[in-house]
C-alpha cells in the first residue's frame, strides 16, 4: 500500500494544483466566460482518487491521503500559482483549501456510509455533495465582494464537476478489479 499510497497523495496534490491554476481562466467560448472555468473538469479527478482510495483501503487511508493531498495542493499552490501582490490569487489559495478539507473529508465520511451498497451509489453520492460543498464554499471564498460573478460561475462549474463525476465512474469501474489491496 505504500507505494500506492504515495502516488495518489501526490496526484491528489497535483489535481489540486492544476484546479487552483485553471480556475482563475474562465471558458471565453460560447459565452461560457460567466459560467465555467477550466478548473470544473480537472477538479473531479479529485474524488475519483478519495473514493478509489476508500474503496480499497478504507476511510482511515481515504483521510490520509485527503491531508497528504490538502498538504502538497496548498504548498503546491502557493509555491507555484499564487500572486501574493493580488488579493484575488491569495483568496483562491484561501478558499481551495478550506473547500477541499470540508468536501474530500465529507466525500470520506459519505462513502464509508454507503460502502455496501451497488458499486456506483458510494462514489456518485459522495462526489455529488462533496462537489457541491466545494463548489459553493470554494467561489464564495475566493470570489465574494470581487465584482466576479461567483453564482453564476459556482453554478457552471458545479454543471461540469456533476457530468464529470459521472465520466468518473467509468475508469472508478475499471480500475476496481485492477488495484490490488495490501
Amino acid at each position: 500500500m505504500n507505494r500506492l499510497f504515495l502516488l495518489l497523495s501526490f496526484f491528489m496534490g497535483v489535481v489540486v494544483l492544476v484546479s487552483n491554476y485553471l480556475v482563475q481562466f474562465p471558458i471565453k467560448y460560447f459565452d461560457l466566460e460567466k459560467i465555467l472555468t477550466y478548473g470544473a473538469f480537472t477538479y473531479p479527478i479529485a474524488f475519483l482518487i478519495t473514493d478509489l482510495t476508500n474503496r480499497y483501503y478504507g476511510k482511515i487511508a481515504a483521510k490520509k491521503v485527503v491531508y497528504i493531498g490538502f498538504f502538497l495542493g496548498i504548498s503546491f499552490t502557493f509555491y507555484f500559482s499564487t500572486n501574493f501582490s493580488d488579493l484575488i490569487s491569495v483568496r483562491i489559495a484561501i478558499g481551495s483549501g478550506t473547500a477541499f478539507i470540508v468536501a474530500q473529508l465529507l466525500d470520506v465520511k459519505i462513502f464509508d456510509q454507503l460502502r455496501k451498497k451497488e458499486w456506483f451509489v458510494a462514489p456518485l453520492t459522495s462526489s455529488f455533495i462533496g462537489s457541491s460543498v466545494d463548489t459553493f464554499l470554494f467561489f464564495s471564498i475566493s470570489f465574494y465582494g470581487t465584482g466576479i460573478p461567483w453564482i453564476s460561475l459556482s453554478l457552471g462549474d458545479l454543471t461540469v464537476k456533476i457530468f464529470v463525476a459521472l465520466l468518473m465512474l467509468i475508469p472508478f469501474k475499471l480500475l476496481l478489479g485492477t488495484i490490488k489491496t495490501a
